[in-house]
Order: C-alpha cells, then sequence, then structure tokens
C-alpha cells in the first residue's frame, strides 16, 4: 500500500488519468448493459500494454469471461488509434494469454515473439476470450454448472466480448472506416463460424464482424474425406454415450483433460531423463523418458487418444512438428523449441464443457446442429489459415460452405502431404521459431489489405 501511494505521489498525472479513463470505460460499458469489472493494465514493452476484463454473462458462479485487449498506447492507459482490430479465439486446454501472448506466461520465449504482441506492434488492435471454463479452478470438483454450456453459449459470449470492444474503441476515438475482423483457431474456429452463423441473421447495421480468420479447423468435411467424418461419428457416439450417463465436464482426453497435459509438461521440464509415470496406456515399452513422452505427445498426438479409443481429428495430426527416430516415433522438435513446447504444456486449463465438443463431434459427423444453418448468409471475407501437419488441407472445404466470394487459403508446410506426420502441427502456428515470417506477417498482410 506504500508502494502504491508514493507512486501515485510521484505521477500524479498518470493516476488522475487512469482513473478518468477507467470511469469513462466502465460508464459506457454500464450503458451499453454489459457487467465488467475494473479493467487492469499489464506493460508490455515496446509501447504495448495488455488490458483485461472480468465480464459477467449469466447468475451462476462460473459464468464470467474474460476479455483482452492489447494495443499499442500513445501514453499508459490511453491506447492510439487504429483502423484495423482483430478479436482472437482460442481453443481446448489453452486461454487467450497462453495460446496468443504466449511470451507474457513463459520465460523460454523472446519478448517480442507471439501473434498479439506481433500485432499489436504493427499498429493492429488485438481483442480476445477467455471462455467461461477456462475461469474454473482446478480444486473444483462439481461440474453440474457446465451442463448447459454449448457452442451456441460460447458464441452468444463471443458476442459480449465484441461488443465491449466495440464499445472501448468508439471511446478511443476509433470509428468510420475501422473494421473489426474475427480470429478462431481449433475449436475457437468452430465458434467464430457459430457466430457468423447467427450475425448472417441480422441487419447490416447491426453486424460486428468485418473479416473472418478461421485458424486449422474444419466444421464439416468434404466429400473426399469419407473416413475423417467416421472417425467423428464414432468419437461423437463415445463422448454423447457419456454426456448421457450425466457427465458434464470434459474434452477428448477425458475428464479434467488439461490436468495430465500439465503434469506432461512439468515432468519433462523438471526431471527430463525421468522415465515417465504416464508412459503406460499411450506409448508401448520400452518406457521413454519424461522428455520423449511430452515430444511424442506433441508430434504424435493421437498417441493421447489411444487410452479412450479414439481417432484424431484427420491422419498424422499433432500439434508440433518432430523428427523421428528409426521406429518412426517423434524423437524431437522440429519448428518449437522444446523448453517453450514444456513450459506451454504447463498453462494448460485443467476443465472443459463437454457439450461444445459433443456438440462439434455431431457437426463433424454430418448431424443436424443448430448453429450452421445459415452458413451461405456469411459474406465477409475470409483467410483459412492451416497447418500442414495439424488440420491443413481439410479445413478449406468449410469455408466452401460459406457466401464468401473473397477466400483466400493458406497452408503452412515443408513437406508433401504424405509426410503430413511430421510437417508444421497445429500449435506451431504460434509457438515455431519462425511463426512470425510463415504465419503472423501473411495474416497481417492479409488484414491490411482488408
Amino acid at each position: 500500500m506504500l508502494a502504491l501511494f508514493v507512486a501515485l505521489r510521484a505521477n500524479p498525472g498518470d493516476a488522475h488519468e487512469e482513473t478518468s479513463q477507467v470511469e469513462r470505460w466502465t460508464r459506457s460499458l454500464v450503458s451499453a448493459g454489459l457487467t465488467a469489472s475494473s479493467v487492469k493494465r499489464e506493460a508490455l514493452g515496446g509501447g504495448l500494454a495488455h488490458y483485461t476484463w472480468k465480464v459477467r454473462v449469466g447468475t451462476g458462479k462460473y459464468d464470467v469471461i474474460g476479455v483482452h485487449r492489447v494495443v499499442r498506447e500513445a501514453r499508459p492507459w490511453i491506447p492510439a488509434r487504429s483502423s484495423r482490430a482483430v478479436f482472437l479465439v482460442h481453443g481446448d486446454l489453452w486461454g487467450f494469454a497462453p495460446a496468443f501472448l504466449t511470451n507474457t506466461c513463459v520465460s523460454t520465449m523472446p519478448e517480442d515473439r507471439s501473434l498479439a504482441a506481433f500485432l499489436a506492434s504493427q499498429d493492429v488492435d488485438v481483442w480476445g476470450l477467455d471462455l467461461r471454463w477456462v475461469g474454473v479452478p482446478e480444486e473444483e470438483t462439481d461440474f453440474e454448472f457446465m451442463a448447459a454450456w454449448s457452442i451456441q453459449t460460447h458464441a452468444k459470449d463471443l458476442g459480449t466480448g465484441l461488443a465491449l470492444a466495440d464499445v472501448v474503441r468508439r471511446l478511443s476515438g476509433n470509428g468510420g472506416n475501422d473494421r473489426m475482423f474475427l480470429m478462431g483457431w481449433s475449436r475457437g474456429a468452430t465458434i467464430g463460424y457459430a457466430y457468423l452463423d447467427a450475425e448472417s441473421q441480422r441487419p447490416r447495421a447491426l453486424r460486428r464482424v468485418d473479416g473472418f480468420v478461421p485458424m486449422d479447423m474444419p466444421v464439416r468435411f468434404g466429400p473426399d474425406a469419407a473416413q475423417q467424418q467416421q472417425w467423428a461419428c464414432e468419437r461423437y457416439e463415445l463422448l454423447n454415450a457419456d454426456r448421457a450417463m450425466g457427465r458434464t465436464e470434459g474434452g477428448l482426453l477425458g475428464p479434467a483433460p488439461g490436468i495430465p497435459v500439465r503434469h506432461l509438461g512439468w515432468a519433462a521440464a523438471q526431471d527430463p531423463n525421468g522415465l515417465s509415470l504416464l508412459a503406460p496406456g499411450f506409448v508401448e515399452q520400452p518406457r521413454p523418458t519424461n522428455r520423449q513422452l511430452a515430444v511424442i505427445a506433441a508430434g504424435d498426438t493421437a498417441t493421447l487418444l489411444r487410452p479412450f479409443k479414439l481417432q484424431p481429428l484427420v491422419p498424422g495430426y499433432h500439434l508440433a512438428g518432430s523428427v523421428p527416430d528409426a521406429s518412426g516415433l517423434p524423437v524431437k522438435t522440429a519448428y518449437t523449441p522444446e523448453p517453450t513446447l514444456f513450459d506451454y504444456f504447463q498453462l494448460a486449463v485443467p476443465y472443459q464443457s463437454l457439450n461444445e465438443v459433443v456438440e462439434t463431434e455431431a457437426q463433424l459427423c454430418g448431424l443436424d446442429v443448430p448453429f450452421d444453418d445459415h452458413l451461405q448468409d456469411v459474406k465477409v471475407p475470409v483467410l483459412y489459415v492451416g497447418a500442414a501437419g495439424g488440420v491443413g488441407r481439410y479445413g478449406e472445404y468449410s469455408t466452401r460452405l460459406l457466401g464468401s466470394t473473397d477466400v483466400t487459403r493458406l497452408i503452412v508446410r515443408s513437406r508433401g502431404e504424405s509426410e503430413r506426420a511430421l510437417d508444421f502441427g497445429h500449435a506451431d502456428l504460434f509457438l515455431a521459431r519462425d511463426a512470425r515470417v510463415r504465419v503472423w506477417q501473411p495474416i497481417l498482410q492479409w488484414l491490411r489489405a482488408h
């Protein structure tokens, strides 16, 4: 408290400006019907700052989302004006900061290497969301509150986040020709498609999104991917059976999916040469070391699904590209530094709502779902970004379901399709040493061109 008092005495002008800005934002958000906590600010260096709000979106204990903003500032608490903004939606396991602002969460990534910080440094106003389950603490044991959470719940929460961004940006003097783009990675892309599906039915003046960047995720499989659709049907049947038995929490890795991922990363970082206690069920003998298992989990992610008798999203799907040993198992990472990967694993959140996972698999299986009936009415410009060793080309068909005529497709690859099991992976899009050049710069160029 004394330190804060001294700081305020030393910088009374800054303190007044902070108070004035927060009060303006709060009054405007209340007027817009948004119940948000006081904003927090974190200086990032290079003239950038990271702002966060907690927004109540329901009456339940955990009916709260996080809204983030990473932006260049004219001075502290005064964001610079920009004509381009993008709203980011994360996927499973990792919330906004671990997924898109990773360098602020780990010590093994250079200060300037994260997607959100890169775009903000290029005068793009970066916003994003923490889905409701990101805020559920590990000590929670009763997950009945997740029973009603769904893809449509998250799409509605995305709309709330976009509304907050719109209010705050207008107070900063942004308007007129400003454009807001929506970017969704992995299941975040599924939520993005669902949001746009609903928004397409609103009058044009009430729509908030001017362009869409789905990253490495399909919502429907094309006619040439019958096997992948069948795999989705099998995942749907197994997970839906769990849901029918009353389970409300969990993902493709079972209940509390983030906890074993956290342990993988911790063990690999703290005791890399020790024999893994998690290996039985995942990898056949000889038992790998902690480091080896973490690399295998990243480079051959289907390994993690074997205990649950599930097939991966697409053949060879993995988080991080790898180099194999003589038996074909990943022996080292190819694009993402291993220390960063192990830290990243430790940032996984413990829990996830099961409904959204079941609903996604139903959609991929070709079943009727209530959140993609109007995709042909979505006509905003689209940039699909795929990782050749992640979903890759299998996500292209989904963009053809939209009514958009301005569609660009970027598949980040280093190998031919026959070697997709070793190529650039799902998380390499954000963690790889050369992600800035191969992924982020093309995204920035597309944003500027639209």
